[in-house]
């Protein structure tokens, strides 16, 4: 089970590694690590979706080489034994990206977790949280990529021929079919060929706690009519939300195992 619940995060507060990954879209304003200096679940480290992403290219949130997930987990103080518990405070449900990540990079997913709610969940049940800073003890943390969880855009437009796979986009109705602006500049409106949509967002409570088993049952046999297929890749603006989609569709199908396009329509739909 990919999601823990904030009883259970309270109770066992001290025997996991707690990841914050806030991470919040440019015109919010809002910046997640200096809203983790104020607040934050104790022992808690934070996790910038930003710096911890590729360099150099004009993609955000692009994996980086194993060598430096290794050198950024390491100096989280995380081991490959460590049982993980990531939140996050933004509206995007990031912390489902920072999840995914450690998927790909080889950690057990049975031992990687999102908190269900988040820190507002958290916060609003008045449990503990402070400012207090981390002594972290640095690790040796050791990756081992799963490359067959991503796709990239040559295996994409291969796919519109073939069909290997279905691709399923987590932006909303009105950005898939084309009817309003990108929020990035210089990306064309519509969506990848025979690709569908689920709205991420679609999948979540007014609280940001994720729909029961049998709702997202539903809202995914509408779109794929059955939710026991295994070839699905999930897709969105930059390769955040598809991660809350890949989260969601693990919860009704233990068998499936988390899979994105990493460049999602930051790549596909440049201009």
């Amino acid at each position: 089970m990919s999601l823990i619940e904030t009883d259970w995060l309270d109770k066992n507060i001290d025997k996991v590694k707690i990841i914050d990954c806030s991470w919040h879209m440019p015109q919010t304003n809002r910046v997640g690590s200096e809203e983790y200096k104020n607040q934050h679940i104790p022992n808690a480290i934070f996790f910038d979706l930003d710096d911890n992403s590729k360099k150099n290219i004009d993609l955000p949130h692009m994996l980086v080489e194993v060598e430096e997930w290794e050198k950024i987990v390491s100096q989280m103080g995380i081991n490959n034994e460590d049982k993980i518990i990531i939140y996050d405070n933004s509206d995007v449900l990031s912390s489902c990206r920072c999840w995914f990540n450690f998927i790909y990079f080889g950690h057990d997913p049975k031992l990687v977790h999102v908190l269900n709610g988040g820190l507002k969940k958290w916060i609003a049940e008045k449990r503990k949280i402070n400012k207090d800073t981390n002594n972290i003890q640095i690790s040796n943390y050791k990756g081992l990529e799963k490359k067959e969880l991503v796709k990239n855009k040559e295996l994409i437009d291969r796919n519109i021929d073939n069909e290997k796979f279905k691709i399923i986009d987590g932006r909303s109705k009105e950005r898939f079919e084309g009817k309003v602006s990108e929020p990035r500049k210089g990306l064309r409106n519509g969506n990848i060929k025979n690709s569908f949509c689920i709205p991420f967002n679609h999948c979540l409570n007014i609280d940001k706690t994720f729909k029961n088993k049998k709702d997202l049952k539903v809202i995914f046999e509408d779109c794929l009519k059955s939710t026991n297929e295994q070839n699905i890749v999930f897709s969105c603006g930059s390769g955040v939300t598809a991660c809350v989609l890949a989260l969601a569709y693990s919860l009704i199908n233990d068998k499936y195992h988390p899979c994105i396009y990493d460049g999602s329509w930051a790549e596909y739909g440049k201009i």
